[in-house]
């Protein structure tokens, strides 16, 4: 242990505590969300009428390509399990620190030099215009350059870091060693699940990107067909990790609003807490048995795609319960109405809304039809755009107190909500109707009849933007007028120690707060 004053470098390179590597975690993940949607204001700038603006189709590739996997890899995941899990883990188990502290700051270390493959890739032999799916024959004879092998490794990197990080969380979980999980808050079990589907999951990424590279270098023949080799094997392995990824993105987010609605709603559990916990482990299961629905179109026989149709659509009813239990959990009850519950209650409708597309997708005769049209875009990023990422404004907005001291300017965070309301659906909900006319997605041009919902697209992507900019005006803010929000009666009740069957042991690890705090620490204790 470091003992006596250290020096700047020193505290946050080679820290192990949760709190500093959970902000390191936030404070990397909101750059890369600045960095992943500016990716994608230049694609639908480039969208934003007929012809090519950027020149070639290879650079609009590229872009896309950089976009998907910066905001998948290096933004939500990063926020949601690194940022949050490290935070809030330990405080609502009541312990001192994760369970591996020198394994936590190397999980958060390699993901920077990840991000740095991924840039490089971008500016390396014209970029890696292959897709976040690097299918192949297109990542392996098509783009022969280093560019694409920057992308593998960035991805295997980036896993290692994900695996070592889901490791600790596991056994962090673990160790309390609770016969009665359900007791618990759901964020810890649903960073539980999420850590065993990554554990899972990942290594079979790493297992078909590295049989990628020996094809690519090695001449071998996995995936290329003149060999014996099959190109519909690397679908397989990659949507076997990458159904589960989507689980991955969206289960850590289903705690923060649990966490959320409960505090708001002045509960001290949510609403069938048990039901709420076995639904969670039910679409961690799930999710490993309907990877087939993202390849109806590679000639399936009719019986898998019955298959693989039905259980996509059993999977909507664990998530189905959740819904129902966070508006049980809200009916009756005397609302807060934070800017936090504000995202919350956006995220039930909105994510609600992207399940019912999905289930639309599920049919196989549907998917058919529908495949990589602008309908499945607008179908998933409306349960990213509108889900992943409304739980991390709605846990960012409730809990920027707890990580910093201080307070948001109220009226400023719920514009905020309102703007971004308003931009992502102006920007997706006009995808659906562009995937039903027909518009394939990945494409740099267009006929002239898809023109006029392109414009209202791009108009809400414009004014996403600019909420985005409103959201670094606001933090900004709250640090230049350092308002305290522990000063107010309301943290009270809102600290989330003061409900839990098992409070933390001592308040020694709490994060450092003004000393006005301490007096409202040990009343709520």
């Amino acid at each position: 242990m470091i003992k006596g004053p250290v020096s700047w470098s020193v505290k946050w390179f080679c820290s192990v505590n949760h709190k500093d590597i959970g902000t390191l975690y936030l404070i990397f993940g909101m750059w890369c969300a600045m960095m992943g949607t500016a990716l994608s204001f230049i694609v639908r700038m480039e969208l934003r009428r007929p012809g090519m603006t950027l020149g070639d189709g290879q650079l609009y590739n590229t872009v896309v390509t950089a976009h998907a996997l910066v905001m998948i890899f290096f933004f939500v995941m990063p926020v949601m399990m690194g940022g949050f899990g490290n935070w809030l883990i330990p405080l609502l188990l009541g312990g001192p620190d994760m369970h591996f502290p020198r394994l936590n700051n190397f999980s958060f270390w390699v993901l920077p030099w990840a991000l740095d493959l991924a840039i490089m890739s971008v500016f390396t032999e014209g970029g890696s215009g292959t897709g976040w799916t690097l299918y192949p024959p297109l990542s392996t004879y098509i783009y022969m350059g280093k560019s694409v092998d920057l992308t593998i490794f960035s991805l295997h990197l980036a896993g290692v870091g994900s695996i070592f990080g889901s490791i600790n969380f596991i056994v962090t979980v673990r160790a309390i060693k609770l016969t009665d999980l359900h007791l618990l808050s759901m964020f810890p079990i649903s960073m539980l699940v999420t850590g065993h589907l990554l554990v899972v999951a990942l290594p079979v990424l790493a297992g078909g990107l590295t049989m990628l590279l020996t094809d690519r270098h090695f001449n071998t023949s996995f995936f290329y067909p003149i060999g014996g080799g099959d190109p519909v094997l690397f679908q397989h392995l990659f949507w076997f990790f990458g159904h589960p990824e989507v689980y991955v993105l969206i289960l850590p987010g289903f705690g923060l609003i649990s966490q959320v609605v409960m505090q708001n709603a002045m509960k001290k559990q949510v609403f069938g807490s048990l039901g709420m916990m076995y639904a969670m482990i039910g679409i961690g299961f799930l999710g490993f048995i309907v990877w087939g629905h993202h390849m109806f179109t590679v000639g399936m026989d009719v019986d898998t795609r019955a298959y693989f149709s039905s259980a996509t659509m059993i999977i909507a009813v664990p998530t189905g319960v959740k819904v129902f239990s966070w508006l049980a959990t809200l009916s009756g009850s005397r609302l807060r109405k934070t800017a936090g519950m504000w995202f919350t209650v956006g995220f039930l409708f909105l994510f609600t809304l992207g399940g019912l597309s999905g289930v639309i997708l599920a049919s196989a005769s549907l998917d058919i039809v529908l495949h990589d049209t602008y309908f499945v875009t607008g179908h998933f990023h409306y349960v990213l755009s509108m889900g992943a990422v409304f739980a991390i404004l709605a846990g960012f907005n409730h809990y920027y107190g707890l990580l910093t001291g201080l307070s948001l300017h109220r009226r400023m965070s719920k514009s905020h909500f309102f703007v971004m309301l308003v931009g992502v659906n102006l920007t997706f909900f006009p995808q659906h109707f562009l995937g039903i006319a027909g518009m394939p997605r990945r494409i740099v041009d267009y006929p002239d009849v898809f023109s006029p919902w392109n414009k209202v697209s791009s108009f809400g992507a414009t004014l996403s933007m600019l909420g985005l900019v409103l959201f670094c005006f606001m933090v900004w803010e709250s640090f230049m007028s350092q308002r305290c929000m522990l000063c107010k009666s309301v943290v009270a009740n809102s600290l989330e120690w003061k409900h839990q069957k098992y409070p933390p042991r001592n308040h020694t690890h709490f994060p450092e707060h003004p000393s006005v705090y301490k007096g409202v620490m040990k009343k709520a204790i």
